[in-house]
């Protein structure tokens, strides 16, 4: 997934297993013995705890001309949340190609139709994971659709990559709103900058429209589609307890253990942002990872009833 984000906000996540006896999903009132089914489901983030982390291409302002904001818009116009967690599941579980993922994306899409007025080269960075190689690649082909000549470079850390879109090296980067606008805040005001980033995708693409005016980038489109937290239960506790939302995680009785990173129980945004805006009351808490494997097992296994994923995770795909 993207680069290491702590848990300073930029997720929105719910994760519960069946009960904490790894048992079978069980009944809700009046209702019959629901199958057990250890498939991860994300509660919507129905309060907005979570800051808005959408998918955004982000431009050289040099390059910025309307055929190019037209191609990139037409991606992520398109581009929704089980589009994105289904291409990280063929990267993840078939081992394809960013480049094939993408390819058969914008053909069965039709995101290459219509498109023209593109001419020159463009330099499309793609950070050291699948997604954001992906990404890259959706928007190479789409702008070798429009006549530009599309170029996909690999690059490594934001800290190396950001100031390699300011001064040229790169042209266009697959980024996260809400965390580019807060490293550039920091970048420009100190670690301890007030955020500039909010749980309106909105409000946070103007703030990253003006910091980024500062530094010669220009946002366009935000997706639908996120890479944040989130919080994931099994199936079949959602089903048991009739949960759609972390709203409805107040209808659960017995027990309500969280799973997450060690420093959930501290991070407003995790533990105490889920019993502060939502009222949850958890019966206890497991120290596990950050949205890895160890959550997942956990929340399949029973051992805890939610969990801290992220949104885009392939293990959140349809069965």
């Amino acid at each position: 997934m993207k680069a290491v984000r702590g848990l300073v906000g930029l997720a929105v996540i719910a994760a519960a297993a069946a009960c904490g006896s790894g048992s079978s999903g069980g009944t809700s009132p009046g209702s019959a013995t629901v199958k057990t089914d250890n498939h991860l489901v994300v509660l919507n983030d129905d309060k907005h705890l979570q800051l808005s982390d959408n998918i955004v291409a982000v431009v050289r302002k040099a390059v910025d001309k309307p055929a190019l904001e037209t191609a990139l818009n037409k991606v992520d116009s398109t581009l929704t949340q089980d589009d994105l967690v289904a291409m990280n599941a063929r990267a993840s579980e078939k081992h394809d190609a960013p480049d094939a993922i993408a390819k058969d994306y914008v053909s069965q899409k039709g995101l290459g139709s219509g498109l023209s007025g593109g001419s020159g080269s463009i330099n499309v960075g793609a950070a050291n994971f699948s997604e954001n190689q992906i990404l890259a690649n959706l928007y190479a082909q789409v702008l070798d659709a429009a006549g530009f000549k599309a170029t996909v470079k690999d690059v490594q850390s934001r800290e190396v990559y950001e100031p390699a879109l300011e001064h040229g090296q790169l042209d266009v980067m697959p980024e996260y709103a809400a965390t580019l606008t807060e490293f550039l805040n920091t970048k420009d005001n100190g670690a301890n900058a007030t955020p500039l980033a909010t749980t309106d995708i909105t409000k946070t693409l103007d703030a990253l429209k003006t910091i980024g005016a500062k530094h010669g980038i220009v946002p366009l489109q935000a997706a639908a589609a996120t890479d944040q937290n989130a919080f994931a239960v099994r199936k079949d506790f959602a089903e048991k307890w009739g949960l759609t939302n972390l709203s409805d995680l107040a209808k659960v009785k017995g027990d309500l253990v969280l799973g997450g990173p060690p420093e959930c129980p501290q991070r407003p945004f995790c533990k105490p942002g889920l019993e502060k805006t939502y009222g949850v009351h958890f019966t206890g808490f497991k120290s596990l990872d950050a949205g890895g494997p160890l959550t997942r097992a956990a929340i399949q296994q029973g051992k805890v009833q939610i969990g801290l994923v992220f949104s885009s995770d392939p293990a959140l795909a349809a069965g």
